[in-house]
């Protein structure tokens, strides 16, 4: 079994971003993730890094972002952390709400959620964990029962 860990550290930009997220996505799709799983992994790492970068460092290029990672063929843990002071994740107003439809904030974490099999904060609100085991797609797939 193929089991890939490291670390990634990058500066507070969206351009060192992309290419941190398109290196970590080359090695997912190598481990044999599917259409379903890889775009779910690639949505929730390129939000979590995103915020990391735009909230978590306000784009200071002084501060980084560490992306550590842990892959294999069952599943990919990936670790995000920024230098920032933190948030709390129960604070931030549910983006699907009358009130808040119309409102930028929550939407990325919304997202995190819907598409990982795991998000959890740290307790300083400047990391989080993301998992995605790599459950094969079955649409349009029928068993035979006969």
């Amino acid at each position: 079994m193929t089991t890939l860990s490291g670390k990634v550290n990058i500066v507070s930009d969206l351009q060192a971003a992309k290419k941190a997220q398109a290196r970590l996505m080359d090695k997912i799709i190598a481990l044999g993730y599917g259409e379903g799983p890889a775009f779910a992994i690639k949505l929730a790492l390129e939000e979590g890094i995103n915020n990391a970068i735009k909230h978590g460092n306000g784009f200071d290029a002084s501060k980084s972002v560490e992306i550590a990672y842990n892959m294999s063929h069952q599943e990919v843990a990936i670790t995000i952390t920024d230098q920032g002071c933190g948030f709390d994740p129960g604070a931030v107003p549910d983006p699907t709400t009358d009130e808040n439809l119309e409102k930028p904030c929550g939407r990325g974490i919304m997202l995190m959620r819907a598409y990982m099999d795991e998000v959890r904060f740290n307790e300083q609100g400047n990391q989080v964990f993301l998992l995605k085991r790599n459950i094969p797609d079955t649409c349009g797939i029928s068993e035979d029962t006969s």
